[in-house]
Formats: structure tokens, C-alpha cells, sequence
């Protein structure tokens, strides 16, 4: 193993000198998030490097092989095995690396850098019709090069195969530090005109070609045997009789050879019709016996999963966010193509009808739906994040996680593979690609003690030797790594093991790429993540995280990697990663440092950590990620807590008091409001926004008088008995105070008449600030004068206040009480939603609307979608923007957030406003008061007015917002 106590002073220096400019991080804010994948391991690394270009990359390989350093090349780090970790410098492709260089239609090729994320790629080639074949699950943040690393395949394998199979050519670096391109001919210097690079590449060429020669026989008979043999080095395309095809052979290496830096690849034409059978079962055997016969009617997608994945997805996301499944506690999704959508639903109805007769399927339906079909996709696209953390919490790890045999060896290798799991007193949560014989699983290994790390390495040799003895490969996906290299002795011959590492020898003779890996392989239960040190720090926090057995140290735990905070397909988190592309600002990093922080690790400075405040500063505390997460990451609860730890005792930025205090200060301002406002507009405003540290970008909202409050609520009195209670938040009370009198009014006419609360806070602001000792004193304020015997629902017009009520409040107070007020929290659209009487219908709606959803009331009150209500009530066209606003409470008004904040809006909410057609008024929906004021904003003098969903719905609407009531 080389020695990486080395000192980069050395290396650092070096690369300043060969690559000016390169991006290089060596603090601990960098390499804690580097340290993980999405694996069950930890390694941090000496330094984290960001190059741009190929020449960097040399430079980068150049200076290692120098100081002895290892490289090892990350993409979008979801790697499962632990591929992308590594204890020298991480090589961080998906940051700067990850244009898409051509597109040949004719041809069918697109030449790609190493970074392109993979849902890219697909977006660019689908304006041709085109797409690539191989499709994981983790598409929407998993990049070429972490693909062609593990030989990636996905649930369209059954059809497109692994992702060698669409490879024409590779460009790579050689562990010397030469260009060199890998094709179906073998090795050939980038540069020809490079005389040095031209005769090393043909000795290295030559080389393999000898290494090949020697052991024809023995790659013949024990390499390619089934379709999803990934484990090991794919030697067998180097045979003669398969050309000498060197990028495929070094598709699946794993960086552990060569760094590729680009690739050209081939692509497949996208299907003109395409339809969804899914399919129930009472066990997972069942559903294993019946894939034999599906394939025959060759289906593009043959998935399977257990009834774990789908009640997690509903605890985590509600009940409707899984529809289309038939009876069953394990499913497949099958998915047919073609060129006619009715010849295809023909099929697939002829397939089920076939099925059933075989009688093991409890029931099986079409699905039509494209959204439905998205929906269901999602499920099992999410299946490592939800398997991870179930609705009981108890928490499941990878390890054995893709394991493949042939497709029609699936029901007997799962009927041992589940009696051996039993004999070892584990449980396991299986999905996978049942079509390609591969089965995912996650296990509630005990990696924590060494009881339970000597128990895990029984169970992983049992596992090997007997999908071995069904013919089968450790891996058939994800790749060896540090999960599965130790036992690629039981799978292969003393002598292919030694062919192996000749293979690497040819390429790495010093042993610095990827070390490790498939040849002489890290102890499986070596760097394990939970293997926590001694001293850890003593976590005692105010949040009392009920979900997580450990408290702070077990929600932190939660996130496992897969990343999909950093996709920008289809759900509301991460904003900040969206809007700089950096993993500190993604949910991923903040968590993988906060992990870092509690063990004591590369960050050392416990709650007063400096690397760990700068990468939640740009944390917009949106919520988002609670949900959307497949681990219900809650970021936002994170941040408040290390706030309220990191400045206990001591002076807080400014921005917390003149924030984080606003409720407060509106109420005092509400005996002179019309003044205060005045001296905001003019100079003395700007000076005190930049003593409180607040933007001067910004206009200050006015605030509203008392009165104005009083008299919206008093033109909105029925005289009937009240069956809710309306809680005026801070932020209606002080500057939207004819949305109280809106929601009362609409309220009213839904049958649901309330009396209202204005004289009490939520405390969001000080929770928010991580200002927690002062929130739990309103918070315990507000639920005793709730919490009086009244069990009417109390409706709140602000998501924010709604959401804080409902989670912060019970979460921080964790009493009784709490809870009970909790649990009568709706926002306007979930009362509007459920307890409106029967057939209400609000006053005539326009067509169209664009919404602006919060993200907290997208987090915390799954299946009370305004979209979905507005849709009930006749609106035909609702544009929404999905995705944060940017100004997110105090985010955005604090001075050093502007630019994010505007840079975040600019990617939903600012193209819905912008495609507002101007001479044709609008009607914009936004319930937030931040959201509201964002798009005040955007707009500037367009004309444009965030409406509230009570504004909208208000049987008076020809009266809302009138000049002066404000005032």
C-alpha cells in the first residue's frame, strides 16, 4: 500500500507550478465530504481536486506519481461499493469536467467529458430521438464516468444491457500521466505527433496483448458466463474473437487502471410507444418464477421490489404518493415498447391475462397514466434511499447489494439467499432488476461493534459461496470496490485472481490508482463508516429528533449518499446545490460534515466547527430535502440546532436579531406604522438594513397597523358558531393583514366559520436563527393558550407558521400538549381539502394560474397540494414553478445571501414570471409571505401581484389588497 502520510506541501506546490489555476482543497470543509460515497465506508482523503480540462488531469497523475500519492476519480459519488473513496487525492469530475462535446445524430454517437451527468446527456440527444441505453437509477446525478467505472447498467438493462456494451471509445490518462485513446483496436497515444507518448502507449498496448496471449483459455471459461458478470476485470474483450476491444475491457475497472476523462459513446433510438404492467405478489419467489416467461414477450424493464420500499414511500411522501399497484406484498413493473401505444397496450394486456393463468400473480394493471407511471418510477428509482431508513427506523446498509445470477436461476438463488439471511438472524429489503437476474438488497447489519462487523463477514462469505453456487457474480452492477474485492477469490480461480492483478500491474505498476479495489483488495470490514472512535461528541440538543433512536447523532446518520439532492429532476430540494453546483452546499455534504463533526473526524472543532457553519450558510432552510429526500434527511432542523450550539454564548450575526426578532419588532411597530414606513423608504432605512445586516437590494415590506388587522377580521364575521380557529401568524399580522380577512371569509363560505388568534407566534424565526432556547419559550407560550380543551382545527394562512406549528413546535417542546396542537394544524388548502362541506364551490376561478408552492407546506403536508386543489376547483392550467422562490424567510434578505437567493429564483420562479405574457393579465398564486415578496421583486414595475390562495377563493375578491389598507 503506498504511504499517504506523505506531505502534500510538496504535491500542492508541484501543481500550482504544472496547472496554474487548478482547484485544489486540502482543508477539512472538502475532504469529510469527499471521505464517503454511497457506500458503507469512510476514507478521507489527503486532498480533493477539481480539474477542468484533460491537460489538468495529467498534471494532477504527474505530480501523484511524484509525491506516491493515490488518485482515485469521483463523479457524482453514488457509488455502492465504495469505488469513488480513496486516501489520497479525489479526482471531482462532475464539478467543471461535464460538457457534452458532440452529438452525431447520423452516426448515433455523442463525445461526452467524464462529468456529464447522465440525465443531460439523455435531455441533449432526446431533441434527435435518441437516447443512452443504460439508465440506473440514480440518472439524474450518477455521470458517464462513474458509469463506465462500474460498468453501469440500470432497469432498461434487460433490453440495452451494461453500459460497455455502448462504448466506442474511451480517452484516458495513464497512471504515468500520458492522453491515450482506448477503442476497439486496442491503445493508441492521443497525440500522434507526441513522439514519448506514442512509444509508451504502443508498450503498453503490446504489453496487455502478451497478458492476453498467456491466458486465453482461462478467460474464455471464466469471464462472460452470464450477462451481469461485472465483478472482476472484463478481460474477455480482449480476446481475438472479440477484437482486441480495449475500452470495453476497461469499462469496470473502477479507476483502479486508467482515469478516463472523456468517452464517446454509442446511442439508441428513443421508443415511439411505450406502456407500464405492473404486477402484485405475495412474496418476492413468485414474483422471481414468473420473470422466465416475461421475457419471452421481450419487455424493455423487468423490476421487482418488496412491500417495505412501497410503506416507506407512503410514511415518507403520503398515501397517495404510491396509486397504481395491485394487492400484493411484492411487485414487478414490466415495461413493454413499440412503435404503435395501442399494439403495445394490446401486449401488455395479452402478457397480464397470460399471467394470471399462471397463477401466481395476486393481480396486475396497466398503467396508462404518463404521470402515474412517473410516480411508480420514482418508487423504484428511490429504492436504496427508502430501503435505508424504514417507516419502523431501523436502518439498513449495502454490502451485499447487487448480486446477479441468470434470470431463470432468480427464484431458487432468492428462496436460499432469504434461508440464509433467516439462519444468520438477518432481515434484508430487496428490489432490483429481476429481468437481468440482479437483486438489490439492503441489510440490517450491525456494522457499529465488532460482534456485529465479525458477524457481517460470516454472512458475506456464506453469500458469496452460494451465488456462486448458483452460477452467479458478486457483483452485477455497482462493481467490487471495497464491498466485494476481498471475495473475488471465492468466485474466481488462484489463477484468474493473479491475471487480474497482471492486468492492473500493465497499467499501474506502482499501485497508485484506485488502491484497494478488485486487485489486492481492502479488507471488506476495513474503513467501515460506523466503526465510530472513541471519543465522539457528546450530543444533548434541544431538537429531540423522535424519529432517530440516537438523537442527533442517528438524523444525521440518515444520509446514505445516493444523493439525489443533487438532481434537478422533479422534486423541490437541494436549492443552494442547484444554484452553485458545489457538495458543500448540497444536503448530501452538510450531512456527510455534520457526520464528520459528531465522530470527531476530519472536523475536530465539535458545534464551534467553522467548516461546518460555512457549508449550512447557504442552507435556505427550505424543508425540501425532508421530503424529498428517500432517507427524510431534514436539513433545515439540522441547521437550527448547530446555530443555536455554535452560538450559545456568544455574539450571533446580525441578521439573527434583526431577523430573528421580527416578530416581535412588527408588533411594536403596529402602534406606528405609518411613520416607521415612511423613515424605511428614505436613507435612514438603508442604514439600518446595513446595521442589521439585511440587503439594501431589497424594498422592506410595510408594515401594517393594528388596526387594519382589526378591521379585515371585523368585515369578516359571519355571526354563525365557529367550528375553526384562524391563527393570524407574525407575518399576516404585520404586513398581510387582508389575507386574515380573506381566509376568514373563504373559511366561511366552505362551511367552516372561524374565530381568530392574532396575539400569538409559532416562533419560526427564532428557530430558523438556531435561536432555540428563546423558541421553545414562545412555542411553550403558544401551545398553553391553544391547548385549552378546544379541539377545533386551527387553520393557518402562512405554510411557514402551518409547518412550524405542526413539526417544530411537538419536536422541540416534546410534550403531550404539543402534539395535541399539532395534530389540529391545517394550512388553507388542507382544510379547504378535508373539511370543507360537501360540495362548496368558491366563487368563478380564471383558467390559468401560476403557482408559487411553499416549500415548507410542499414538506410537511403531503397530499395537500394547492396544484391539486385548484385543479378540483376548475382551474384548467395551473403553471407551478417548482422549487424554492430563493428568499426563503430570512434567507434572503440577509446581506450575503442576495445573490444566491436571486440565483435560486432564477431557476423556476423567475422563467414562470418572465413567460407571463404582458398584455394579457396573469393571476399568480403564492401563499408564502417570503414567496409573495420574492415575486414583488422579480416582477419590479410589470405589474404583476402574488395573490394569496384566500385572495383567490374570496367570495368578496373584488375587494383584496386595496390601496391604503397597509397603510
Amino acid at each position: 500500500m503506498t504511504d499517504t502520510t506523505t506531505a502534500l506541501e510538496p504535491l500542492v506546490a508541484r501543481l500550482a507550478e504544472t496547472a496554474p489555476g487548478l482547484r485544489v482543497e486540502t482543508g477539512p470543509g472538502s475532504t469529510g465530504l469527499y471521505a464517503y460515497d454511497a457506500s458503507n465506508y469512510r476514507v478521507p482523503p489527503r486532498a480533493v481536486v477539481f480539474p477542468r480540462s484533460a491537460d489538468e488531469v495529467v498534471a494532477v497523475l504527474r505530480a501523484c506519481r511524484e509525491a506516491h500519492v493515490p488518485v482515485t476519480a469521483r463523479g457524482g459519488g453514488t457509488s455502492m461499493a465504495g469505488n469513488a473513496v480513496g486516501p489520497g487525492v479525489v479526482l471531482d469530475f462532475s464539478r467543471y469536467m461535464n460538457r457534452i462535446l458532440d452529438i452525431n445524430p447520423t452516426a448515433r454517437t455523442a463525445r461526452v467529458e467524464a462529468g456529464v451527468i447522465l440525465d443531460a446527456l439523455r435531455s441533449a440527444t432526446a431533441l434527435h430521438g435518441l437516447t443512452f441505453g443504460p439508465d440506473p437509477s440514480s440518472h439524474s446525478r450518477c455521470t458517464l464516468g462513474g458509469m463506465i467505472g462500474n460498468d453501469a447498467c440500470g432497469n432498461r438493462s434487460v433490453r440495452h444491457g451494461r453500459t460497455s456494451s455502448h462504448i466506442e471509445a474511451l480517452e484516458i490518462v495513464t497512471a504515468d500521466g500520458v492522453r491515450a485513446v482506448a477503442d476497439r483496436t486496442g491503445l493508441r497515444a492521443a497525440d500522434p505527433n507526441d513522439g514519448d507518448a506514442v512509444e509508451r502507449v504502443a508498450r503498453l498496448d503490446a504489453d496487455v496483448r502478451r497478458l492476453i496471449k498467456a491466458d486465453l483459455a482461462l478467460i474464455r471459461t471464466e469471464l462472460g458466463r452470464i450477462p451481469r458478470q461485472v465483478s472482476g476485470y472484463q478481460l474477455h474483450h480482449l480476446l481475438p474473437e472479440h477484437g482486441f476491444d480495449m475500452a470495453r475491457a476497461l469499462v469496470g475497472t473502477e479507476g483502479s487502471c486508467a482515469v478516463v476523462t472523456a468517452a464517446t459513446v454509442r446511442l439508441v433510438a428513443t421508443a415511439q410507444a411505450s406502456t407500464l404492467l405492473t404486477l402484485g405478489y405475495d412474496d418476492v419467489v413468485d414474483a422471481a418464477e414468473d420473470v422466465p416467461e416475461i421475457l419471452r414477450w421481450n419487455p424493455t424493464a423487468v423490476e421487482g421490489m418488496d412491500e417495505a420500499i412501497v410503506a416507506t414511500m407512503r410514511a415518507r411522501r403520503g398515501p397517495d404518493s404510491v396509486t397504481g399497484l395491485p394487492e400484493g406484498r411484492a411487485w414487478l413493473y414490466v415495461e413493454l415498447d413499440g412503435d404503435d401505444q395501442a399494439a403495445v397496450d394490446a401486449r401488455a394486456d395479452e402478457l397480464l391475462e397470460v399471467l394470471k393463468a399462471r397463477g401466481r400473480t395476486t393481480g396486475g394493471r396497466v398503467v396508462h397514466s404518463p404521470a402515474e407511471r412517473r410516480s411508480l418510477w420514482r418508487v423504484r428509482e428511490d429504492g436504496a434511499g427508502l430501503a435505508a431508513r424504514l417507516v419502523d427506523g431501523g436502518e439498513s446498509w449495502p454490502g451485499w447489494e447487487d448480486a446477479a445470477v441468470a434470470p431463470e436461476d432468480l427464484a431458487a438463488y432468492l428462496r436460499d439467499f432469504r434461508k440464509l439471511l433467516a439462519a444468520h438472524g438477518l432481515t434484508g429489503v430487496l428490489y432490483g432488476h429481476f429481468g437481468a437476474g440482479c437483486v438489490h438488497v439492503r441489510i440490517d447489519f450491525d456494522l457499529a461493534t465488532d460482534a456485529g462487523r465479525a458477524a457481517t463477514r460470516r454472512f458475506l462469505s456464506e453469500a458469496a459461496a452460494l451465488v456462486v453456487a448458483h452460477g452467479g457474480t458478486l457483483s452485477g452492477e455497482h462493481g467490487d470496490g471495497r464491498a466485494r474485492g476481498e471475495l473475488l477469490e471465492v468466485m474466481y480461480s488462484h489463477r484468474m485472481i493473479r491475471a487480474f492483478a497482471a492486468f492492473k500491474e500493465v497499467f499501474d505498476p506502482e499501485g497508485l490508482l484506485n488502491p484497494g479495489v478488485i486487485v489486492a483488495p481492502a479488507r471488506l470490514d476495513a474503513d467501515l463508516a460506523l466503526h465510530t472512535p472513541s471519543e465522539v461528541l457528546p450530543v444533548e440538543t434541544l431538537f429531540s429528533f423522535p424519529h432517530d433512536e440516537d438523537g442527533f447523532a442517528g438524523a444525521v446518520r440518515r444520509c446514505v449518499g445516493v444523493g439525489r439532492c443533487r438532481s434537478d429532476a422533479g422534486g423541490v430540494m437541494c436549492p443552494s446545490y442547484r444554484a452553485t453546483g458545489e457538495e458543500n452546499d448540497s444536503t448530501r455534504g452538510r450531512a456527510r460534515l455534520l457526520q464528520e463533526m459528531v465522530r470527531g473526524g476530519t472536523v475536530q472543532d465539535g458545534w464551534r466547527s467553522t467548516e461546518v457553519r460555512d457549508a449550512l450558510d447557504l442552507c435556505l432552510s427550505c424543508k425540501a430535502c425532508s421530503s424529498d429526500c428517500p432517507v427524510g434527511v431534514d436539513m433545515a432542523t439540522y441547521k437550527a440546532e448547530f446555530l443555536h450550539q455554535h452560538y450559545k454564548g456568544r455574539v450571533r450575526p446580525r441578521s439573527h436579531y434583526s431577523l430573528g426578532w421580527l416578530p416581535l419588532t412588527s408588533r411594536l411597530v403596529g402602534n406606528a406604522a405609518r411613520p416607521v414606513n415612511a423613515l424605511l423608504r428614505g436613507p435612514v432605512g438603508k442604514l439600518l438594513a446595513r446595521l442589521g445586516g439585511v440587503t439594501t437590494q431589497r424594498r422592506i415590506p410595510a408594515f401594517a397597523s393594528r388596526h387594519v388587522l382589526r378591521r379585515a377580521l371585523r368585515r369578516a364575521r359571519t355571526g354563525e358558531p365557529a367550528k375553526t380557529l384562524l391563527f393570524v401568524d407574525s407575518f399576516t399580522r404585520a404586513f398581510r393583514p387582508e389575507v386574515a380577512g380573506a381566509a376568514s371569509r373563504v373559511l366561511a363560505d366552505a362551511g367552516l366559520p372561524c374565530t381568530a388568534q392574532d396575539d400569538l407566534c409559532c416562533g419560526l424565526t427564532w428557530v430558523s436563527t438556531g435561536q432555540l432556547s428563546l423558541a421553545r419559550r414562545i412555542m411553550a407560550r403558544t401551545v398553553a393558550r391553544l391547548d385549552n380543551g378546544d379541539d377545533r382545527p386551527i387553520v393557518v394562512a402562512e405554510p411557514s407558521c402551518a409547518a412550524a406549528l405542526k413539526r417544530d413546535v411537538p419536536e422541540l417542546l416534546g410534550t403531550d400538549a404539543a402534539r395535541r396542537v399539532a395534530a389540529r394544524v391545517h394550512t388553507l388548502t388542507g382544510a379547504l381539502t378535508d373539511l370543507a362541506a360537501p360540495g362548496w364551490r368558491p366563487p368563478a376561478l380564471p383558467d390559468d394560474v401560476v403557482l408559487q408552492t411553499h416549500c415548507h407546506e410542499y414538506a410537511t403536508f403531503k397530499g395537500h397540494h394547492p396544484r391539486d386543489l385548484l385543479g378540483r376547483l376548475g382551474v384548467t392550467k395551473v403553471d407551478e414553478a417548482e422549487g424554492c422562490c430563493g428568499l426563503a424567510g430570512n434567507f434572503g434578505f440577509e446581506e450575503d445571501h442576495y445573490d444566491t437567493s436571486m440565483a435560486v429564483a432564477d431557476l423556476a420562479l423567475k422563467p414562470r414570471l418572465d413567460g407571463i405574457d404582458p398584455h394579457t393579465p396573469a393571476v399568480v398564486v403564492a401563499d408564502g409571505f417570503s414567496c409573495a415578496t420574492q415575486i414583488d421583486h422579480l416582477a419590479g414595475d410589470r405589474g404583476i401581484r402574488a395573490l394569496h390562495l384566500a385572495e383567490l377563493l374570496d367570495p368578496a375578491a373584488d375587494r383584496p389588497g386595496q390601496p391604503g389598507e397597509n397603510s
